[in-house]
């Protein structure tokens, strides 16, 4: 019987050792607004350097398909939802600064965490009010009233304490007091999820363009975030699993570097680093997009999201394994073709989903899906007779076994 206990005991004991090993997840993004990719490339930044040397960097983009139903402008507040929610301006529904009628129907990282770990502590730090108010909708009853538990911002409204001088140096400064709380609130409380977003590097691409003060104020962001980075290192030695991905929101006008907005290749460049050790092959030879940050930073955090929801996010996890990836759509004089690139296991079967309503844009619910066909995986392609489907718009879900994407076939589309 002694012997018995014992064993049990011992049982036990290599149980709960188990469960205390759990390294809990955490994430912490970081949006330095307005460094294009070859802006990054050229400036020296050691901080960032050292982020990407422990997991990696990529080049990436924003603004949607180029010319198609998703072209989405290259403008701060607009990049920042598309990383929000995952998703393209067609869907989200920011088209700029002013931030009027966002959709609320797709969720941000935040909600996200919120309705599936209610215990989730999430934290704000952030050079501009809106993007709490407005982006994130806190308390609204549209966001289902999500409510953060830390937020450190709205100082550009202080005028007393930041008096607004033509140079933009209040913003340096606002920065410089978003970084240094974040960086100890992160150290002292270890939020389950962080937003650092830093304005000053796109203030001086707007008032000198490419410029000496442009690449000064990369190099006082790659400062910042080398700070915020220490604490999460620190946090790290303490057991936990920390996911930090640093990116931008858009790139720069192509002669002068003054503006953004277009649909130039500068202006659509962007970049991501991160500290992740399970990067994919998808991360390290694709050109990745913003919409990619959604689905890992849900993928990291081991959170479940509804089936309605992960039918819409247009973008697929830089870690872990992944099926398939940029999915194309085209209609021309007599057929639909379908096609995609993949990296899956040879023999797994990539089903295609076909819906002519769009009622989540519009009220939030499930579409209806038929199943139009099972192909292989590593074809690559499917075509069927345009006749075949009299809809002159679909949405269309290419699920497989790793991850799911989706792709509009729009009416307004020119026939080829």
């Amino acid at each position: 019987m002694k012997k018995l206990l014992l064993i049990l005991l011992a049982l036990l004991s290599f149980h709960f050792s188990s469960v205390s090993q759990v390294q809990p997840k955490k994430v912490v993004f970081i949006i330095l607004d307005g460094i294009s990719y070859d802006v990054i490339q050229q400036v020296e930044t050691p901080n960032i350097d050292r982020i990407s040397a422990d997991g990696g960097f990529s080049k990436a983009y924003v603004g949607g398909d180029k010319g198609g139903y998703s072209e989405t402008p290259t403008i701060s507040a607009v990049g920042y939802n598309s990383l929000l929610t995952g998703t393209w301006v067609n869907k989200h529904n920011v088209f700029g600064n002013s931030i009027r009628r966002p959709n609320y129907h797709y969720w941000t990282i935040f909600r996200y965490l919120k309705e599936t770990k209610p215990e989730s502590k999430m934290a704000i730090f952030s050079t501009w009010l809106d993007n709490r108010t407005k982006l994130l909708g806190e308390n609204l009853e549209a966001t289902g009233n999500l409510q953060l538990d830390y937020s450190f911002d709205g100082f550009e409204l202080d005028t007393i304490a930041y008096p607004h001088d033509p140079e933009k140096r209040y913003i340096f400064n606002i920065d410089e007091h978003v970084t240094q709380e974040a960086a100890k609130y992160i150290y002292e409380n270890g939020p389950d999820l962080s937003w650092v977003y830093l304005e000053y590097p796109d203030d001086m691409g707007h008032k000198f363009g490419d410029s000496p003060q442009l690449y000064d104020a990369v190099k006082e962001a790659d400062r910042q975030t080398g700070q915020i980075y220490d604490t999460v290192l620190s946090r790290i030695k303490k057991g936990e699993d920390w996911l930090i991905v640093v990116t931008t929101d858009h790139g720069r006008q192509p002669r002068t570097g003054l503006h953004h907005g277009g649909q130039s290749d500068r202006e659509r460049e962007i970049w991501v680093a991160t500290n992740a050790q399970d990067l994919n092959s998808y991360f390290h030879n694709e050109n990745v997009a913003i919409v990619d940050i959604l689905p890992t930073m849900i993928r990291h955090l081991g959170i479940s999201i509804p089936e309605e929801n992960s039918e819409e996010i247009d973008g697929v996890p830089l870690i872990g394994a992944i099926s398939i990836y940029q999915p194309e759509v085209k209609k021309t004089k007599n057929k639909i073709k379908m096609s995609w690139k993949y990296s899956g296991e040879k023999e797994e079967l990539v089903e295609i989903w076909i819906s002519s309503s769009n009622k989540f844009r519009t009220s939030g619910k499930k579409d209806d899906y038929a199943l139009l066909a099972k192909v292989k995986g590593k074809k690559g392609r499917y075509s069927i007779p345009k006749n075949r489907l009299e809809q002159e718009q679909l949405k269309i879900l290419f699920k497989a076994k790793h991850n799911t994407v989706n792709k509009w076939l729009v009416a307004d589309k020119k026939e080829k």
